[in-house]
């Protein structure tokens, strides 16, 4: 079974009443953090539960120290699903209503706790699914405690020293999810340093998706990143973005091209700018 998996609204509207189906809505806006909870409370897909990307799918931001959405604590994030009715052998369906970020942060935290199987992205999110005509729900889900099992696989994660270390080596293909203006330190909206971390890529999450806000064909997306690695093996590759949440759809992109799960770096730029030590870099387009 492929690790990073599409459901088309149509679907997921014919396995609403399945027993062993688990939606999440992870709608989110960096400029109101209550937009996601409120949006999902005037209407959501049926019995979807609301996951925070602050409250539940990070931890708690230590000033000048981690970046703006660490990883959460993993026996904590793990209680959470449980609240959620995850169980082991469930089929679980991840969506916001944007590109995907926020659902792509849910799959991969998922897939660190060790469930890589049944987990599928909505293709399109919410859009799509009203687009289709599809109803929405604004009565309060519950359900039962599940039993989901995991720990953290630390092996999918690389942390800011030994990535320091690889800056210089063949051994690393740095992928930048940002935007452009942003990777070359144009404009900086959000963080106090402006640029990019020297040798990394420019690869924009959002050209993962075609204009209906659909990922492409597994093809195109191959080529985009065999581009990008030049000849490097898979294993080379790291993704990161500004605060560890939209390199998340690169590395469910890089799957869906039919490479293995590549590294994250969580802290991202807005850790990375914490230590002035650490190199940056501008104006450089790889």
């Amino acid at each position: 079974m492929p690790f990073a998996q599409l459901i088309t609204p149509q679907r997921l509207s014919s396995r609403l009443q399945q027993p062993n189906l688990r939606i999440l809505d992870c709608r989110f806006s960096l400029e109101d953090p209550d937009y996601g909870r409120r949006s999902h409370a005037q209407g959501h897909i049926p019995g979807a539960q609301f996951a925070d990307l602050e409250r539940d799918l990070s931890d708690r931001v230590v000033p000048g120290i981690t970046g703006r959405h660490p990883l959460p604590q993993p026996q904590a994030l793990l209680a959470r699903f449980r609240e959620w009715g995850l169980n082991d052998g469930d089929e679980v369906v991840l969506y916001d209503d944007g590109p995907g970020a926020f659902a792509a942060r849910a799959w991969w935290l998922l897939a660190w706790l060790g469930k890589r199987d049944g987990v599928y992205l909505l293709d399109g999110g919410l859009q799509a699914w009203r687009e289709a005509g599809l109803p929405l729900d604004d009565a309060t889900p519950s359900c039962t405690p599940g039993n989901l099992t995991g720990e953290a696989d630390d092996t999918l994660i690389i942390q800011a020293a030994p990535l320091a270390d690889r800056l210089d080596s063949d051994r690393l293909t740095l992928l930048d999810a940002r935007a452009l203006p942003r990777f070359l330190g144009e404009v900086e909206p959000i963080d106090p340093v402006a640029g990019h971390i020297p040798g990394a890529h420019c690869v924009p999450f959002t050209e993962n998706l075609d204009q209906s806000g659909r990922f492409l064909h597994p093809e195109q997306l191959r080529a985009r990143f065999s581009r990008l690695l030049d000849g490097h093996p898979s294993e080379t590759l790291v993704a990161y973005c500004g605060s560890g949440v939209t390199a998340c759809h690169n590395l469910f992109a890089l799957c869906l091209a039919g490479y293995p799960l590549a590294s994250l770096y969580p802290g991202s730029w807005s850790e990375w700018i914490t230590d002035p030590a650490r190199p940056v870099a501008r104006n450089e387009h790889l």
